[in-house]
């Protein structure tokens, strides 16, 4: 039983709840279980406290609606808010302490039609370390992308959903240019926000209501003499075509973009407006990210997925691949899994994918010229965790699809 439950049935009369205890209770019992967000949600006839487990949102308690503006009121105080207006969205920060289990939150509360929905994203250092070795890429991934990372100049792109672990490999990719080179390196980043500081790092956060965006933060940062710099996305055209030159101009660039694939980051960068003969030039490494749950090792069991799944691997793997899943314990919270590793796609920018490049291939005929070159995609790669009992056959399909060659 979680804290929250024990506190909520050791008070007889429901006014006598005191509220800073009950949030505490919330925040210890999700960074207890390795959440990574809380939402608190106003539903039809209760106030609905989740927690997201591994990416999926798990139920950690219903409260009575009637707790609802004083649990907002709170929350809003630890943030350093507006406790009275309930009608506009409003986002804050809290630092770690007592009240808040030892970690950061950042708070963000949206007006609904029954009232303030409230996301606390969970942020904790504690612990935390940075390392390539720890992300779960297999061995080939690792040692392409340390040696992207050697590279003198170029872009680095990393793509993939939201929460797909981007800033994550970004953290660690720095962490290790700064343990390879100590002080002789100089690493800068521009992010929105800065979710956590780094050691020997120069780290800036930009500010659009200060007109501190990230074309204005990057040009400024240009003449800060950098040898990395690290934008933490690519949104707009400025930002693209800042993030190109200075790939071409000696510096090593690390970045994200949103897309649809590993390929289509290129047509996503034409649609800004970046000439392909720049992308070809600039590009050095694009790396599709995904994250999966791993099975419970206590729980996880053998199993036969679905008939119509089973279809569509190849022969050999149907017949010879181990699966197994987990049925749910109480280490894992009845669910069947136990953390996340991460799945990925290399793509390499070597001479024949300059040349398919600067043809303005569509994203289809990309992926396939870098397959061709030796990419593993999401799909073989989770294949691959499947076979190995780390993950059910049903994750993978849920993350990245059924490839269809």
């Amino acid at each position: 039983m979680n804290k929250t439950t024990q506190y909520l049935q050791s008070i007889s009369d429901p006014p006598g709840i005191e509220i800073g205890q009950l949030v505490s209770h919330l925040v210890q019992d999700a960074v207890q279980a390795g959440g990574s967000d809380i939402h608190i949600e106003p539903w039809e006839s209760t106030l609905v406290v989740r927690v997201r487990l591994s990416g999926v949102l798990t139920e950690l308690v219903h409260l009575p609606l009637d707790l609802m503006e004083r649990i907002s009121g709170r929350l809003k105080v630890m943030a350093n808010l507006i406790s009275y207006q309930t009608d506009l969205p409003q986002e804050g920060h809290a630092p770690a302490g007592p009240d808040t289990a030892g970690v950061e939150l950042r708070i963000s509360v949206f007006p609904t039609v029954r009232g303030e929905k409230i996301v606390i994203r969970i942020f904790d250092s504690r612990n935390r370390t940075f390392e390539l070795s720890s992300l779960g890429f297999d061995e080939d991934t690792l040692k392409t992308l340390a040696g992207l990372l050697d590279r003198p100049n170029g872009l680095i792109l990393l793509t993939g959903p939201t929460g797909a672990g981007k800033t994550t490999v970004i953290y660690s990719a720095l962490c290790h240019l700064v343990h390879r080179y100590g002080p002789t390196i100089s690493i800068s980043t521009v992010e929105d926000p800065v979710e956590f500081n780094l050691p020997m790092i120069s780290q800036a956060q930009i500010n659009p209501g200060r007109e501190f965006t990230y074309p204005i933060a990057l040009r400024s940062l240009m003449r800060q003499d950098p040898q990395v710099i690290m934008i933490g996305e690519i949104r707009d055209p400025e930002t693209a075509t800042i993030a190109v030159q200075a790939g071409l101009t000696g510096h090593l660039v690390i970045s994200t973009i949103h897309s649809g694939s590993t390929a289509g980051v290129f047509a996503r960068l034409i649609n800004m407006d970046i000439e392909p003969f720049l992308l070809a030039s600039s590009i050095v490494g694009v790396v599709g990210l995904r994250l999966i749950r791993r099975n419970c090792p206590l729980c996880s069991e053998p199993y036969q997925p679905d008939s119509g799944l089973l279809r569509m691997l190849p022969q050999d793997v149907a017949e010879t691949a181990s699966f197994r899943r987990g049925v749910g314990c109480a280490e894992c919270m009845q669910t069947g899994y136990n953390g996340r590793t991460a799945l990925t796609e290399m793509l390499v920018v070597n001479e024949v994918m300059r040349d398919a490049t600067l043809q303005k291939l569509p994203t289809r005929a990309l992926q396939e010229v870098a397959v061709e070159q030796g990419m593993k995609t999401l799909w073989k790669m989770g294949l691959r965790r499947v076979i190995d009992g780390q993950t059910p056959l049903e994750e993978i399909v849920r993350v990245v699809g059924i490839e269809h060659s």
